[in-house]
């Protein structure tokens, strides 16, 4: 059998040692009320780019939901195994969270899947290949573009993607009525992993935009 990695053990005894001991009430508080979290952030499952670390948040703070490449699908209430919708779900109508962050990033394995389809599967079920189709011809699109670099590709299409997942969640009815009652706000968001930098979609003309503080 094999040994529980140490350093996962040693980085939980650093946690409650540290941050546990520092915020010990709120950890108590949490599971005893429960969570009750603003923001969700939708997320790309790529260890270099954890929200709660980019944001620096507090425990119970965020509501995170991380899959391949921050996609989120279109509404489709059917027999299906839809993960990413049921924590949307979860989200806006147990949790009532106030605002959903689709935050894309740098150097995304999954987008660059998705520009490179002559690639082989990295497994015959394909998982990523299929989940990345959600993107429809957004790739083809991108990738015969000869006017760009390969770089300026992949960041053009890691932030059309953060567009068109925001569009796929306003087919969720219940994310459609609540932002039009303006109980419910969704934004979007790219992080440099490189720089550290967040750029933050504006809403009216899809433009990405360095915030000031």
């Amino acid at each position: 059998m094999h040994r529980f990695p140490d350093y996962l053990l040693k980085g939980h005894a650093n946690f409650m040692a540290g941050r546990y001991t520092r915020e010990k009430d709120r950890y108590r508080d949490l599971a005893s009320i429960g969570q009750s979290p603003q923001t969700m952030i939708i997320a790309c499952c790529d260890s270099r780019a954890a929200p709660e670390m980019i944001f620096d948040s507090t425990p119970g703070e965020l509501f995170v939901l991380r899959n391949v490449a921050n996609l989120v699908p279109t509404y489709q209430p059917d027999g299906g195994q839809h993960g990413t919708s049921a924590g949307i779900e979860f989200a806006v109508k147990a949790l009532g969270i106030a605002n959903i962050v689709v935050m894309g990033h740098g150097r995304c394995g999954g987008i660059k899947a998705a520009l490179s389809p002559d690639s082989s599967p990295l497994d015959s079920g394909d998982f990523i290949g299929k989940w990345m189709k959600m993107l429809g011809g957004l790739p083809e699109q991108i990738g015969h573009n000869e006017l760009m670099t390969p770089g300026e590709r992949q960041t053009a299409l890691e932030r059309i993607s953060i567009r068109n997942s925001i569009a796929n969640l306003r087919t969720f009815p219940y994310v459609a009525d609540l932002e039009a009652e303006g109980k419910l706000a969704v934004h979007g968001a790219w992080f440099d992993i490189s720089t550290g930098e967040l750029w933050i979609m504006d809403n009216e003309t899809g433009d990405f935009l360095r915030p000031e503080l």
